[in-house]
């Protein structure tokens, strides 16, 4: 199958993916409980004021009608409005994602940084003093969840050492140097959550490669450890560690929910609980949406590079 079969094909099933993910976020959002009118008029609220309300946001219509509307918005680039801010929901996705695109792409880095060379090191010393060091911060990373490992880094680097701030946001065109000073914990917390399943993936990719006869080969022919490691083994280990880190920048992104309320990070995130505290129901839907396509993109994104850095590899079988 070529390349350009294959990028049409999996164009072709995120399109699918995104059909479901629409019917799935209108179905998850419209059996959340409470009425929405009643929540915006309060409880003094009259029945008449509510069907009012209610004919006016079209609640009383048929849920396959409000479907089609809403897919007929966003088609047309209207995802709604805010029934809580009274103001488009793209706006206000548009101003919070690039913030949780920060905080995910400095803390994707950090645990590629660190993980990838801490992976490889395991691996050519097994069973050795470093590889159980590496191991056991493995299990310890997988084993705390993303928002423990912020509570840490506040207690850590903003309490006791008292390094940087316990959390807040400054947009890098007013501040720099206070973007970044605000940036390290929640990036850093989130980055070692990710290293420690990124590192797992390296060291055994790189365990698997190193046991290959072409490197037992290169070892004979009397080559350096480090022209076998980085030449020969890291090349071709590296490519189903590539799939993993886009898989965890997609987890990042995800995570970024819980851990931007512990460090005060006004993303998409803290957006998110805002609308589903508020049954905010567009603003959700909007919130779901954005998040699904960056998962979707980032998989994508991932099988693109895995063909790019194998071209022997053929999608689907085909010869």
């Amino acid at each position: 199958m070529s390349m350009y079969n294959y990028v049409f094909r999996r164009v072709g099933f995120m399109a699918v993916t995104l059909f479901f993910v629409t019917l799935i976020a209108f179905a998850v959002t419209n059996i959340l409980p409470g009425d929405v009118a009643l929540l915006i008029l309060g409880p003094n609220a009259t029945d008449q004021s509510l069907e009012a309300l209610q004919t006016q946001l079209g609640l009383n219509r048929p849920l396959y009608v409000q479907y089609i509307d809403w897919v007929v918005g966003l088609l047309q680039g209207n995802m709604g409005e805010s029934l809580r801010f009274g103001e488009p929901v793209a706006q206000l996705i548009a101003e919070r994602l690039p913030r949780s695109m920060m905080l995910a792409v400095a803390a994707t880095l950090i645990a590629v940084v660190l993980s990838v060379p801490l992976g490889v090191y395991a691996a050519i010393n097994q069973n050795e003093a470093p590889d159980v060091s590496a191991s056991m911060f493995a299990f310890v990373g997988i084993s705390m969840p993303i928002f423990l490992w912020g509570l840490v880094f506040i207690l850590v680097f903003a309490v006791w050492l008292n390094l940087f701030p316990t959390g807040g946001y400054v947009s890098p065109s007013e501040d720099l140097v206070g973007s970044l000073t605000r940036l390290v914990l929640p990036a850093g917390a989130m980055g070692f959550a990710l290293t420690a399943y990124i590192m797992r993936m390296t060291r055994s990719s790189m365990l698997e490669v190193l046991s290959e006869e072409y490197i037992n080969l290169a070892r004979a022919k009397g080559m350096s450890q480090r022209v076998i490691v980085l030449r020969h083994a890291l090349k071709n280990a590296i490519i189903p560690v590539i799939t993993v880190i886009a898989f965890q920048f997609s987890y990042a992104f995800g995570g970024v929910v819980v851990l931007e309320e512990v460090f005060f990070w006004p993303g998409i995130g803290r957006l998110t609980l805002t609308a589903i505290q508020s049954r905010d129901i567009p603003l959700i839907q909007g919130c779901i949406l954005v998040v699904a396509l960056i998962y979707m993109f980032s998989n994508f994104a991932a099988d693109l590079l895995y063909a790019y850095f194998d071209p022997r590899i053929r999608y689907g079988g085909d010869d």
